[in-house]
């Protein structure tokens, strides 16, 4: 039996999470020939590189990526639910997802940690000062701190060579700041991203010289960097929430951005 491609509702309706714009009838259609097209690429190149690392192999595998265990946590999954029967397909995924996004943030911090030490192995001291450093600040819902960095680590990973896409501001918008954005208030983030990025990169030049005022200098690095982990746009973007929270909206708009005081660097 052939299995059916996907109905153009449910394109639409993940596409939504990555454009606040509409679909044509025709492009919804068109995505879902596009994305089974790409199936005809992806799978018999999984299917290879598969039988490649294991020639008896009978169920077709990610190659490229260790993964937590689907049925596995599935199970986890189904003794932890109270209010429903079962756990589907898709919450699984997600719930697969999350827990590598906090193992991923886990690691980091207890590597940071072990480097501190200058030791090469995370010792049960390093996972014990991550597990602090992830605690949730006062007034901040346990979660909130590792899905926001998730979503800047995944929005940093995800960009093709290091630029900052509308498509991914839009994604770590609403990882961050619980909102929607529109078109119009990305790009003038986008546009305000670059400006301060450039001015600071000037500033840096000006007094990377000899016999400068190294205070500023540092000022400066130490500026740049909080630029370049992202803490600039997710600090624009939680005082753009608040402004649209404020007059009631439910997602940001322009004049959000322009309202969120002034640009200077976090």
């Amino acid at each position: 039996m052939v299995a059916k491609p996907y109905s153009s509702s449910h394109i639409a309706a993940v596409s939504s999470h990555f454009t606040t714009m509409r679909l044509s009838g025709d492009v919804k259609e068109r995505l879902v020939n596009l994305l089974c097209e790409e199936l005809d690429r992806l799978v018999p190149r999984m299917e290879d590189e598969t039988l490649t690392q294991d020639p008896e192999r009978k169920t077709l595998d990610d190659p490229r990526r260790s993964r937590l265990n689907y049925n596995r946590t599935r199970e986890l999954m189904i003794d932890r639910i109270k209010n429903v029967d079962s756990v589907g397909s898709a919450a699984v995924q997600a719930g697969i997802d999350h827990l590598e996004t906090h193992l991923a943030h886990l690691l980091r911090h207890a590597a940071e940690a072990a480097e501190r030490d200058r030791v090469a192995t995370i010792k049960p001291r390093h996972l014990d000062r991550a597990l602090h450093n992830m605690k949730p600040e006062e007034g901040e819902e346990e979660g909130e701190s590792v899905a926001e960095a998730g979503a800047a680590e995944e929005f940093v990973a995800g960009q093709a060579g290091g630029l900052i896409t509308a498509t991914g501001l839009l994604s770590m918008a609403k990882s961050i700041a619980r909102m929607g954005v529109t078109k119009d208030a990305l790009d003038e983030l986008l546009y305000l991203y670059a400006e301060v990025l450039e001015d600071l990169e000037e500033d840096i030049r000006n007094h990377a010289q000899l016999g400068s005022n190294p205070v500023h200098f540092i000022e400066s690095i130490n500026a740049m960097r909080g630029m370049m982990t992202l803490g600039w746009i997710r600090a624009r973007l939680t005082r753009a929430a608040e402004h649209a929270k404020g007059r009631g909206a439910k997602v940001i708009e322009l004049q959000d951005i322009i309202d969120s005081q002034s640009y200077a660097s976090e």
